[in-house]
């Protein structure tokens, strides 16, 4: 199994985002080719629009859990910082509620899916941004403890053993904008780095956040660097939506890990030409 279906930022509790994810599903069950069983479907954080709000997290799990009622039964799932709050401000409170919401217990970050010989390794950006002292705006940081973990785990024989390797999470790990950016980016990098210069492959690194839905590949010589947009389409605040470099996409790809990227697709949705055109 070597196909994933990337998307990321669902907001889910604003406006009628969860029907548009509904949409979204059922879009996905009649273009793609194949068993739905196929794919790894993989959702790079935002799944709420705001945590705190009564009921969103059930909301966000009542499409989480149509999706595998249709057959996807390998749904991977990362926070981003409008899970842990509004999205400018998060509460520490919310780590412990993701986890059990949406993995059914507590567990640590990274986290590792081995399914069909890859490697899925899932990493928390926002979990070190909770203190006092920079909770504020919609920054991500790993953290020193979840890179030394991380880097132990791509070291593992079990994990040098797949075929591929992929690594997910919320932030944008290349593209700096002031009060988003992943601080730790470089560190991210030189992790990575060690690894791939002992001859063992990252594959892809899949992200949302930044909500513009562009390719990054090549950067940090990795073949995939995908952001996934805003699947919703949600948009941005109107003192910067006027703005053309701005723009909202929505790229639910498709990428096929046994073809080189150029094969890799955008999923177009129905409510999509309502909203902004095809994407």
């Amino acid at each position: 199994m070597k196909k994933i279906i990337h998307m990321s930022d669902l907001h889910i509790g604003y406006k009628n985002f969860k029907e548009r994810f509904v949409d979204i599903i059922d879009s996905l069950l009649e273009v793609l080719p194949g068993n739905p069983g196929q794919y790894v479907v993989i959702i790079t954080g935002d799944l709420v629009n705001n945590a705190n709000k009564k009921d969103s997290y059930q909301e966000a799990q009542y499409g989480l859990d149509y999706l595998k009622k249709l057959g996807f039964k390998h749904v991977l799932v990362i926070p981003g910082n409008h899970d842990y709050g509004t999205g400018n401000r998060g509460k520490k409170k919310f780590i412990k509620l993701f986890k059990v919401s949406f993995y059914g217990k507590e567990i640590d970050y990274p986290k590792v899916d081995i399914i069909d010989n890859i490697a899925y390794i899932g990493l928390d950006s926002m979990a070190k941004e909770l203190n006092w002292y920079n909770e504020l705006w919609a920054q991500g940081q790993l953290g020193k403890k979840q890179l030394s973990e991380l880097e132990n785990i791509l070291n593992q024989n079990k994990i040098k053993a797949c075929s591929k390797r992929v690594i997910y999470l919320h932030h944008h790990p290349f593209k700096w904008r002031p009060l988003h950016e992943l601080k730790d980016s470089r560190k991210l990098h030189k992790v990575l780095k060690k690894i791939m210069d002992k001859n063992v492959s990252i594959d892809a690194v899949l992200f949302g956040h930044n909500h513009e839905g562009k390719p990054h590949n090549g950067k940090w010589g990795i073949p995939r660097c995908y952001d996934a947009g805003t699947a919703t389409l949600k948009p941005r605040p109107k003192y910067v939506d006027w703005a053309p470099w701005f723009k909202v996409k929505a790229s639910i790809r498709v990428i096929d890990l046994s073809r080189d990227p150029e094969t890799d697709y955008i999923v177009v949705c129905k409510y999509q030409k309502d909203v902004l055109g095809a994407v």
